[in-house]
């Protein structure tokens, strides 16, 4: 595509350049542009009848549109007999749910009533509610008024939902009915019937507009074993928007899957990158939700572009003969890429593989699968940085290291976020400030440049354990497992005997119901050590995956070990 046009955001910014010196330079510009990639076709052009009449008003210009004529009354006719779908009946739709389309006049009437509800100055504001259009009005009215959101599932334990409202110091908690009884610690307001609706309000608030302001909150589990909360400002945000932007060219005409959990980044994706790029986003209902098929056929009905999620569901999708031919995008993030996930997903649409912590805005990498290549581990490499970051690989002392040298994956940028909230001094020393005044976010994983400068993914720092003394990295027995020729998925998961030593469970899933332990214990001992092979193996139909589309490990059996007594 860019070999022959430049980029969108190079035609930008040419264009306000010139526009800078002269309108109607910038404007001619653009026209001549338009010309040369027959987005304007002169040829249908010169079929147009073009005349001016003196009128009592001055000179009027009359043209009759030859170059697109109108459709053949038969097919005019035929088409009134084709089947309405839910899609919106106009570009200005930015949301469907269901049967259900609502304009950006009508969002921004919901909006506006939502924050006619909010006392005069707002600080930090709770989310827990269901996954509907009034949730995502709900956020915008937080940000409109200032304030940043936290948001918390409603099924998450009451003791989590607790600890981080009360943490956050949220001024109240925008909920519905049903899950007051979670939340009767704090000032509640309900946005199910007493203040949502579409109707014009009576008076309106003007938009607080500061960008260094917290946009939102985000909690992640913490190493001390306390979830902690990172802060993202408002321009944390719009770089990520822009960068999104800059990749993908999201636009009118597009909709974007609303898939994950509003407690996860992945949501801070789908969301902001949609309606500030002018696309729609699809939320679908529980019930749609419920298998792979059933979700396929809600974004076909829907006319879904995009969809960005875990590299699990694009693995379901992965194993379907035929997805909607709307399908243009498909995003996975949250988790490493394999191969065999997106395989045969690669000639059907656009695939990328990103990374990026929570701490640096959601993504600080992209990489195009349709045009690379694999690693030797089976995974995917997680690329280039995005528009705006800088990625660099250093070593324990901060020094940058060579290529295809293993060293600490550490972000700069737009992207990189305010830190974490409440007391968690010894976890925000991961960002580092430098000495133009930026900060340096270390991510704690480790990676290396590839000779043609994207960048791998390997593990965390502290994905290790220790067996007989020796350290084992989980990541790369499950690697292993996944070059295991009747493997299809596997986990590989550490526990304590009653002796307090570490011993390994592999959950598989296997390809086909011929898979034998002991042939994938041979394969695995081609490439590591005794130590390093699980010492059980749990056969699965399928891994559990948690509302966020990752394993959920506290539904993986598990294999007890006494100890060497």
């Amino acid at each position: 595509m860019n070999c022959l046009m430049p980029r969108p955001v190079q035609v930008q910014n040419e264009f306000w350049s010139r526009y800078e010196k002269d309108p109607q330079e910038a404007t001619d510009y653009f026209y001549k542009l338009s010309q040369d990639s027959d987005y304007i076709r002169r040829y249908r052009v010169k079929k147009d009848q073009k005349w001016t009449v003196d009128s009592e008003y001055g000179k009027i210009d009359i043209t009759i549109n030859l170059s697109k004529p109108e459709k053949d009354p038969k097919a005019i006719a035929a088409a009134k007999l084709v089947k309405s779908s839910s899609y919106p009946k106009c570009l200005l739709c930015p949301i469907i749910e269901n049967d259900r389309a609502m304009t950006f006049g009508e969002l921004s009437n919901m909006v506006d009533m939502i924050t006619c509800s909010f006392p005069q100055e707002v600080h930090s504001i709770g989310i827990v509610m269901r996954h509907r259009t009034e949730m995502i009005a709900s956020i915008l009215a937080v940000l409109k008024c200032g304030g940043r959101y936290v948001p918390a599932e409603p099924d998450f334990p009451t003791g989590r939902i607790h600890d981080m409202m009360t943490e956050a110091q949220v001024d109240f908690v925008l909920t519905e009915h049903a899950f007051a009884p979670k939340l009767s610690s704090f000032p509640i307001r309900y946005t199910d019937c007493e203040i949502c609706g579409v109707e014009t309000p009576s008076w309106k608030r003007n938009a607080i507009e500061d960008p260094e302001r917290p946009a939102y909150v985000l909690y992640t589990s913490g190493t001390t074993g306390r979830p902690k909360g990172v802060c993202v400002t408002n321009r944390n945000v719009c770089h990520y928007v822009r960068a999104f932007a800059n990749e993908f060219h999201p636009g009118p005409g597009d909709v974007m899957l609303q898939y994950s959990v509003c407690s996860f980044d992945i949501f801070v994706e789908e969301v902001f990158t949609s309606l500030l790029n002018g696309a729609a986003l699809a939320i679908p209902a529980d019930e749609d939700k419920a298998d792979i098929h059933a979700l396929m056929a809600f974004v076909e009905r829907h006319h879904v572009t995009m969809i960005s999620g875990f590299p699990y569901l694009l693995a379901e999708m992965n194993h379907l003969s035929v997805i909607p031919s709307s399908l243009r995008l498909l995003i996975s993030g949250g988790d490493v890429l394999r191969g065999v996930y997106v395989d045969h997903l690669l000639n059907k649409a656009e695939v990328y593989n990103t990374y990026g912590p929570s701490e640096t805005t959601v993504c600080a990498s992209y990489y195009r699968c349709n045009s690379g290549t694999v690693l030797e581990d089976g995974t995917y490499p997680i690329g280039h940085p995005v528009l705006g970051a800088q990625i660099r690989i250093l070593d324990q002392s901060g020094n940058e290291v060579a290529k295809g040298q293993t060293g600490e994956i550490c972000i700069y940028g737009g992207g990189v976020s305010l830190g974490y909230i409440g007391d968690h001094a010894e976890e925000n020393s991961t960002f580092e400030r430098q000495p133009d005044g930026s900060t340096m976010y270390r991510s704690g994983d480790l990676g290396y440049i590839l000779p043609d400068g994207n960048i791998a993914f390997l593990h965390r720092k502290d994905d290790q354990i220790m067996i007989y003394g020796k350290r084992v990295e989980l990541a790369e027995v499950e690697s292993r497992l996944y070059r295991c020729k009747d493997v299809q998925q596997a986990i590989v998961r550490a526990f304590t005997d009653e002796d307090g030593l570490s011993y390994m469970t592999a959950y598989v899933v296997p390809s086909d119901n011929k898979l034998k332990v002991s042939e994938v214990k041979k394969e695995l001992s081609e490439n590591l050590t005794s130590f390093m092979i699980p010492e059980f193996f749990v056969k699965m139909k399928q891994i559990p995956l948690n509302v966020n589309g990752k394993p959920d490990v506290s539904k993986l059996p598990v294999v007890m070990k006494a100890g060497a007594l």
